[in-house]
C-alpha cells in the first residue's frame, strides 16, 4: 500500500522547476567529474534537479520547494570569513569529495566549505511561514539568508535540521549562504567509517573509506502555518490493536490534534488528543507488518481548534518486537513469534556519490537486492541514511538494525565529544522512531570510541523502549567491552559463522560474520588492491562457501546453539573491500542469487518450527557409540591423548571402558551445548584442534570453544550429530577409526562424502565405566 508521501512527488517536481531553477549560465558551466566506477545510475542524475523525490515520507505536506542542484561553491581556510568570490559550482547534495558533485577533491580539517544560491518564494505561499530544511550536512553548519544567520549553528553529520527563515526573507530574490566545517577523524564527533584520504582510488587494506564533507542530503523549503506539526511519534501496540501517537508541534503547545489511520482510502480508526501527549488511535483487526507482508497504513494528523490549519500525511506499520523465552532459549520475537533474522552489513557507500546514492532508484536497489537474495534484515553499519531509505525498508519489508555512527576508534572521547555524540544519537532516534522496519538500535561497535556502554544502553532503551538495544556489537573483538545489558549479546566471527554464547536474559546474535572475498575483473575500485577476510578462488567456491555458512546456521547454530540472528559482511564491495555479494559499482551480483535465496528461505522457515535444543544428561557419565552400519560396536575413546573409535563389550578391559566413558557437562562456551569430560582424566575434555579430535586440558577462550559440542537430531531421526560450537556445519566424525572435525563438501581426506551422515551420527548410551 502506498504511503501518503508518495503522491507528492509530481507536485514537488513542478515546484522545483517553477520556483528555484538555477541560472542557465551556472548549469552550462558545471560538469561532473569522472567517477572511479560507474553505477547504473551515475549518468541518470539530473544536473539541475537531483534527488527530486519528497525527502521526508513520514511527515508530508503538498507544497515544497527542492533546492538541490547547482550552487556556487568555494573552499577557504578553516577560520576565514565568507569569500567575496565563489569561483566554483557544486551539485548539491553531493559531497565535494564525490565525482557527482563536480568537485571531487580531498577536504581536510584545515578547510571550510561555502555554498551559495538564490531562490524566490512561490507566490502561492503568501501568508505562511517558510521552513528551510537540511536532510544532513557534515559536520558543523552555519546558514545565512540574505546576510543574516538563520538560528543556531548546527553540529552533527547524520541528523536533519531546520530553520524558520520567514523573518529573513525580502519578498524577492533571496540568497542562502551555507558554511560547513568537517574535521572528520581529527575532531571528536561521530564519523562512522569516514576518513580523510585521497578521493581517487588507491591501494590499501582498510575498512574505512573516503569522507563526505558538507551537505550530503536534500535541501528544501516548505510553507507551514504558524502553528505547525514537527514530528509524529507512532508506536504500534498489538495488545489492544492501537497505534499510540504523540504529535510534536511548534507554536501549538497544548493544542488539539486529530489523527486518522486509513487503509486503501477508507478510515479504520481516528482519535483526538493534545500536542505533546500520547493517545491511542484504534486499528481494529490490525493487518500486521512483516518482512513477507510489509503492510502500511496511511496516517493523517491535523491541528484543531484555534491552532488549526496544519495537516500532514504519514504512514505506519503495525508490528511488535521483543525478546522472550522460546522453548527455553532467549529469542527476539516479531509480532510474538521467533523468526531468524538473516541479513547483511550495509555500509551505504557509493563510488560516484560516496555517502549519497545517485538516485532514489539506487537507494532502493540495495534494499531490493537484499529481498532478492532472501534476506529479511539489514544492519545499517555506523551510518544513518536519508529518510527515504527507511521509507523503502518499510515498503519492501526489511528488518533494520540501525547503528549509531561511532567516534574515532583510535581515541577515547572527551566529555564534550560524548555530550555531542549522545545529543546526535537522540536526534537520530527522534527522526526514525516511527519506522516499522527499524527494530534495533546498535549503540557501539567493536569498542570504537567506546565509553559508558551500560549507561548509554539504558539511556537509549529509556528514550525508545519500543525497540531492542544492542549495547556493543562485537563484544568479543578488538578490546570491546560489554556493558552487560541491552536485549542482545553480539559477537563477531570471521569467517564463522560460529556462535555467540547464550544467556538467560539477552538473545544471542552474530553482528558480523562472513567476509568472503572475490574480485571481479573490470569491477574493482583499485585494480589489484582488493581484499577479503577469506578470498575465494572462483564464483563456484564463493557460492559453496556462503551457502555452507547459511546451512550451518540452519542445521546447528540456530536450533542447537541458540543463535537468533546473523549479519553477513557484506552486501556490496566498498572501495578496496571485495567481500560484497555485489561489486561496488552494483553492476555484478557475484553469487548465485537463486541458490542464496533458497538457503536464506530455508533458514527462516526452519526457525519457525524450531523446537527446544537436543538435551543430554548433564552431570552423568555416558558412552558415545558409532551408528554406521557394520561398526555399531565401536565407541568414542581416547588413546595417548587422541580420539579414536574402538570396539567395546562386556569383556573389555577396565582402562578401555574408562577411556570410552565421558561425563556430560554444560558447554564450556555455550550453556545450550555440551562438553565431554574424560572419565579417567578429570579436567580434560574432548576437543578439536587442527581438525584432529583429542582429549586435552586447557582454559582459554579457544579451548573452551573447541571443547564445546552442540547436538542436533540426525536426518533419520535416530541418534545425534555433534557440531563444533565454533564451526557450525562441521561435525565430530569417525573415519578409519580416527576422530576428526569434518565438513560435508570439504577438501580434506576426512571430509570424504562416503557415509558422511552415518559417520557423523552417534548414539548416546549408558556408560561402560559408571
Amino acid at each position: 500500500m502506498a504511503a501518503c508521501g508518495a503522491a507528492l512527488v509530481v507536485a514537488a517536481t513542478v515546484l522545483v522547476v517553477d520556483g528555484a531553477a538555477p541560472s542557465r549560465a551556472a548549469t552550462a558551466a558545471w560538469a561532473p567529474k569522472p567517477a572511479p566506477m560507474t553505477t547504473p545510475w551515475t549518468n541518470q542524475v539530473p544536473v539541475d534537479a537531483p534527488l527530486p523525490e519528497y525527502p521526508r515520507p513520514q511527515l508530508t505536506r503538498p507544497d515544497w520547494l527542492n533546492l538541490n542542484g547547482i550552487w556556487d561553491f568555494a573552499v577557504t581556510s578553516r577560520d576565514a570569513g565568507q569569500p567575496a568570490v565563489f569561483g566554483e559550482q557544486i551539485r548539491v547534495p553531493f559531497a565535494p569529495e564525490s565525482a557527482l558533485s563536480g568537485i571531487q577533491r580531498k577536504i581536510t580539517q584545515n578547510d571550510r566549505l561555502w555554498y551559495r544560491r538564490t531562490f524566490t518564494v512561490p507566490t502561492g505561499w503568501s501568508g505562511r511561514r517558510v521552513q528551510l530544511n537540511f536532510g544532513a550536512s557534515d559536520w558543523e553548519t552555519t546558514v545565512r539568508v540574505n546576510g543574516q544567520q538563520a538560528g543556531a549553528v548546527h553540529r552533527g553529520g547524520y541528523d536533519a535540521f531546520s530553520y524558520d527563515i520567514t523573518p529573513l526573507l525580502n519578498g524577492g530574490t533571496n540568497t542562502i549562504v551555507v558554511s560547513a566545517y568537517d574535521p572528520t577523524e581529527t575532531g571528536g564527533q561521530a564519523i562512522g567509517k569516514q576518513r580523510i584520504q585521497d578521493v581517487t582510488p588507491h591501494s590499501g587494506h582498510s575498512i574505512v573509506y573516503t569522507a563526505s564533507s558538507g551537505i550530503w542530503q536534500t535541501v528544501w523549503l516548505e510553507p507551514t502555518a504558524a502553528a505547525r506539526i514537527t514530528r509524529l511519534d507512532m508506536v504500534p501496540r498489538l495488545e489492544d490493536n492501537t497505534l499510540r501517537v504523540t504529535v510534536r508541534a511548534a507554536g501549538a503547545d497544548g493544542a488539539g490534534v486529530k489523527v486518522t489511520v486509513s487503509s486503501g482510502g477508507t478510515p479504520v480508526g481516528s482519535a483526538t488528543g493534545t500536542v505533546g501527549t500520547e493517545f491511542a488511535v484504534p486499528v481494529s483487526g490490525a493487518h500486521l507488518w512483516t518482512p513477507e507482508d510489509p503492510f502500511l497504513y496511511d496516517v493523517t494528523a491535523e491541528l484543531t481548534g484555534g491552532a488549526g490549519g496544519d495537516r500532514v500525511g504519514s504512514y505506519a506499520g503495525m508490528r511488535s518486537i521483543a525478546v522472550k523465552d522460546v522453548d527455553g532459549v532467549r529469542r527476539p520475537v516479531l509480532n510474538g513469534r521467533f523468526v531468524f533474522q538473516t541479513g547483511t552489513l550495509d555500509q551505504g557507500f557509493w563510488p560516484d556519490g560516496i555517502q549519497t546514492a545517485p538516485t532514489d532508484d539506487a537507494l532502493r536497489f540495495d534494499l531490493q537486492k537484499h529481498k532478492d537474495l532472501g534476506f529479511n534484515m539489514v544492519r545499517k553499519h555506523i551510518k544513518v541514511e536519508p529518510q527515504r531509505w527507511f521509507y523503502w525498508a518499510d515498503r519492501l519489508g526489511l528488518l533494520v538494525w540501525q547503528d549509531m555512527p561511532s567516534m574515532d576508534s583510535s581515541k577515547s572521547p572527551d566529555s564534550a565529544a560524548r555530550t555531542q555524540w549522545e545529543n546526535e544519537y537522540r536526534a537520530v532516534i527522534d527522526q526514525h522512531r516511527s519506522s516499522p522496519a527499524l527494530i534495533q538500535w546498535v549503540d557501539q561497535n567493536e569498542g570504537w570510541g567506546q565509553y559508558d556502554q551500560a549507561r548509554v544502553a539504558d539511556m537509549v532503551k529509556a528514550y525508545d523502549p519500543s525497540r531492542l538495544v544492542d549495547n556493543m556489537s562485537g563484544v568479543n573483538c578488538c578490546a570491546a567491552k560489554d556493558g552487560g545489558n541491552g536485549d542482545v549479546i553480539d559477537n563477531h566471527n570471521y569467517v564463522g559463522p560460529g556462535n555467540t554464547p547464550t544467556e538467560t536474559v539477552r538473545a544471542s546474535v552474530l553482528g558480523e560474520y562472513g567476509g568472503l572475498g572475490y574480485r571481479v575483473s573490470g569491477h574493482e575500485w583499485y585494480p589489484g588492491g582488493g581484499w577479503g577476510y577469506e578470498d575465494q578462488p572462483s564464483q563456484a567456491a564463493l557460492n559453496d562457501r556462503l551457502v555452507g555458512l547459511l546451512d550451518g546456521m540452519r542445521e546447528n547454530s540456530m536450533p542447537a546453539a541458540g543463535l537468533s540472528a546473523a549479519v553477513y559482511t557484506q552486501i556490496t564491495d566498498v572501495e578496496n573491500e571485495t567481500n560484497g555479494l555485489m561489486t561496488y559499482d552494483r553492476q555484478v551480483v557475484k553469487v548465485d542469487q537463486a541458490r542464496v535465496r533458497a538457503a536464506n528461505q530455508a533458514l527462516i522457515a526452519a526457525s519457525r518450527t524450531a523446537g527446544p535444543p537436543v538435551g543430554l544428561p548433564v552431570g552423568q557419565y555416558v558412552s558415545i557409540r558409532v551408528t554406521t552400519s557394520g561398526y555399531t560396536n565401536r565407541y568414542v575413546r581416547h588413546y595417548d591423548g587422541l580420539g579414536y573409535t574402538e570396539a567395546v563389550d562386556a569383556g573389555s578391559g577396565t582402562v578401555l571402558k574408562q577411556d570410552a566413558t565421558w561425563k556430560v557437562t554444560p558447554g564450556l562456551a555455550n550453556r545450550l551445548c555440551y562438553s565431554f569430560e574424560s572419565r579417567n582424566y578429570p579436567g580434560e575434555y574432548l576437543r578439536h584442534r587442527d581438525f584432529r579430535v583429542r582429549r586435552e586440558g586447557g582454559g582459554d577462550t579457544v579451548y573452551r570453544e573447541d571443547a564445546t559440542w552442540c547436538p542436533v537430531r540426525s536426518g533419520s531421526g535416530s541418534g545425534v550429530r555433534l557440531a563444533a560450537s565454533n564451526f557450525p556445519g562441521q561435525y565430530l566424525r569417525h573415519i578409519s577409526a580416527e576422530l576428526w572435525l569434518a565438513q560435508a563438501g570439504g577438501s580434506h581426506a576426512w571430509d570424504n562424502p562416503a557415509t558422511f551422515t552415518e559417520d557423523t551420527t552417534w548414539a548416546i548410551e549408558a556408560p561402560w565405566a559408571p
